[in-house]
């Protein structure tokens, strides 16, 4: 509507205009004589004219323009307003921990056959070499969990279910006599379970040698060659525990003695 009436202005002051250029001329033609002052005082008057015109023509072309402005300069400070971030719903999680060295998996337990291949190595390797205690050869019977070690003078089964591993003692002994020296020997024994027979021993012809008492087992390692590998006692008997255990015996039990 500003539009089409600014538009109406403009046309009347050309009208205007063209009345004023017409004046003149209607004057000669009725004898009227022009005098020099009277076209200069017509186009003063038409300036006059002019000028309110032009005013309000200024002045409705600064209203449209205003509201013209008006209606950009919210879309344009909206545009330039910026962008608020979202409200974060929920807090982030907290970042990883540094990475820590995960804890090596526990070995797993050796098996029987295992551990009686590491019995029999140190039995064989680590043998006394005086031609009456050696270790001879060593074998194993998973089936009736029976060690069976070969020495000179015969051989002895032992029954690894039937002993009691809280019953390990270590000693160092001297086999020699009156007429053969011979090297110190380290004797690990063990003894039976109530009422079980630990171990049943056979002379060179086979037959059981009833001399030897079945309620415990011996087993002879050289002290000079024992001596020389770092915990053996310790290693040995921890095997020798296991394998009663995995053979089918009680397992060792910690006893406490307190005070009286």
């Amino acid at each position: 509507m500003r539009s089409k009436f600014v538009a109406e202005v403009a046309r009347k002051i050309e009208g205007v205009a063209v009345s004023v250029r017409w004046i003149p001329s209607m004057s000669r033609k009725a004898g009227a004589v022009d005098f020099l002052t009277g076209p200069w005082r017509i186009r003063a008057k038409t300036q006059l004219l002019c000028f309110p015109a032009a005013a309000l023509l200024v002045s409705l072309s600064a209203c449209a323009g205003q509201t013209v402005l008006r209606g950009l300069t919210p879309q344009t400070q909206e545009a330039e307003q910026p962008t608020q971030p979202a409200k974060v719903a929920q807090a982030a999680p907290p970042a990883n921990p540094a990475h820590r060295a995960s804890k090596p998996d526990p070995k797993a337990e050796p098996t029987q056959q295992e551990l009686f291949e590491y019995i029999r190595g140190r039995l064989l390797s680590l043998s006394p070499t005086d031609g009456f205690n050696d270790n001879l050869e060593v074998a194993f019977d998973p089936a009736t969990s029976t060690l069976s070690v070969t020495q000179p003078d015969g051989r002895c089964d032992i029954f690894l279910n039937a002993l009691d591993t809280n019953s390990a003692i270590w000693e160092v002994i001297d086999p020699s006599d009156t007429y053969h020296a011979r090297e110190e020997i380290l004797r690990l024994t063990m003894t039976s379970s109530s009422e079980k027979r630990a171990r049943t021993c056979y002379d060179n012809q086979n037959q059981i040698d009833k001399s030897i008492a079945a309620n415990r087992v011996r087993l002879l390692f050289s002290q000079n060659k024992a001596s020389a590998v770092p915990d053996f006692a310790f290693n040995m008997t921890k095997a020798i525990k296991k394998l009663v255990v995995a053979s089918g015996g009680a397992p060792e039990k910690k006893i406490y003695l307190g005070n009286p």
